[in-house]
């Protein structure tokens, strides 16, 4: 997984990663270090935060890939 390699591309700090997609510094640390795995739903937040496909924050591919990242809370109504 790629989470450390990303994060210190962006100089962002753990705790920064973890208020983005609302989980702890040390869920974040422990990813890092692959002692766990985040759940599905923290996969495709990481993803968006960091604007790089799934496969390429899990390392199964090395093409960012073009992504689109779903916007909420925007307060536009269609």
């Amino acid at each position: 997984m790629r989470i450390g390699e990303l994060r210190e591309e962006k100089n962002l700090t753990q705790k920064e990663v973890a208020d983005a997609i609302n989980t702890s510094r040390a869920n974040i640390g422990r990813w890092e270090k692959g002692l766990n795995e985040p759940s599905a739903s923290f996969v495709v937040q990481l993803a968006d935060f960091f604007e790089v496909s799934t496969d390429y924050l899990l390392g199964r591919s090395d093409d960012l890939g073009n992504i689109t990242v779903k916007q909420t809370g925007t307060g536009l109504t269609g």
